[in-house]
Formats: structure tokens, sequence, C-alpha cells
């Protein structure tokens, strides 16, 4: 099975957001857009895992210690690496510390299951879009830079969730296992 560790986008979120994926793939239709119902941050990408590991890696998870829910800004867009080569269109991520803390907690505790640490930093963003090919049509680099730093949606945030991700022709498909209340 192949997981991740995310933060649900509430319904609210994505219906602010849909609109801007509505506008952005008329300016590029070619690229390959995340379906509205698919979008969520990432924390931790486990990866495959055997169905064995899954009991070990839902208990590490439950020592993930979050004190108080926190908000999140969805603001601006951006790409990586960059927009002169783009593989991903993203919506940025404004938070308080206590995102990074989080993804960092989890990163250590799944460790304890065999998953290799990260070894980039974590930068929090949405992501829209993978581009099949790494260029920017001048259509999407003109509305993306109409949208640079524009603020989206704000969402307040209680838990986190362990969710598998099964790939199909017509796209990933997302299942929440199992979501893990903050709590001290």
């Amino acid at each position: 099975m192949r997981l991740f560790v995310a933060l649900s986008i509430s319904a609210a979120v994505r219906e602010a957001l849909s609109g801007l994926l509505a506008e952005l793939r008329r300016a590029d239709p070619e690229t390959r857009w995340v379906n509205p119902a698919n979008l969520h941050v990432t924390l931790k990408f486990i990866g495959n895992v055997v169905t064995e590991k899954l009991l070990s890696i839902e208990q590490a998870l439950t020592g993930v210690r979050v004190f108080r829910p926190f908000d999140i800004e969805f603001r601006g867009l951006g790409f990586f690496p960059n927009d002169r080569r783009p593989a991903v269109i993203w919506a940025g991520i404004l938070a308080p510390p206590e995102l990074a803390a989080l993804a960092t907690g989890i990163d250590e505790v799944i460790s304890t299951c065999g998953i290799p640490r990260e070894t980039r930093p974590f930068a929090p963003h949405l992501t829209l879009a993978r581009f099949k090919e790494p260029r920017l049509s001048q259509a999407l680099r003109t509305q993306a830079a109409h949208f640079k730093d524009r603020f989206f949606v704000k969402q307040s945030f209680g838990e986190f969730q362990l969710m598998e991700s099964k790939l199909k022709n017509t796209g990933a498909e997302y299942t929440t296992l199992r979501s893990f209340p903050f709590m001290a």
C-alpha cells in the first residue's frame, strides 16, 4: 500500500480553490491539474509499505503531540523547482511554527518504523498541478503572476490523517485510513 500523512482540506477550502484551479486550467488545459477533491497538505510521504507495517505506523503516529489547533493561510502561487523548468505549480502556505514542528514530529516517529527520514527541509505547499514537461505556457505564466501574492483562503486544523493513495488511470484516489486529533 502507498501511504502518506497529510492535513485534509475542508469542503469550504476546496470550493474556494476550485475556482482558482478552473481559471488556471483555462490558461493551460494540457497540464495535469489536481482534482479539487484530492487537495491536501502533505506532511510526510511514506511510500509503498507492506500491509503488515500499517499497524506499527498507526501506533507511531499516536505519539505525535500537537498542543492546540492552528490556522493556515493559503496564499500566492509558485513553482518547484522554479518557473523556468517547472515540475509542480503550488499554492503557498503561511502557517505558524507548529506546522513545521508537526511535520518534524511525524518524520521522527515514522522513522522508528523503518521509514527513511526526510533529507530536504519541510516546504509546506498545496500542489495544484504537475507538468508533463518542464515548460510554462505564456498564458499560465501570466495567470500565475496575477495570483503570485494573493490570499485565497484560511483553514483551522485540529487533526492530521494517515492516507492511502491508489494510482489509477483516471488519477490518484485517496482514502483516509485514520485521523489523529491534536492533543497534549
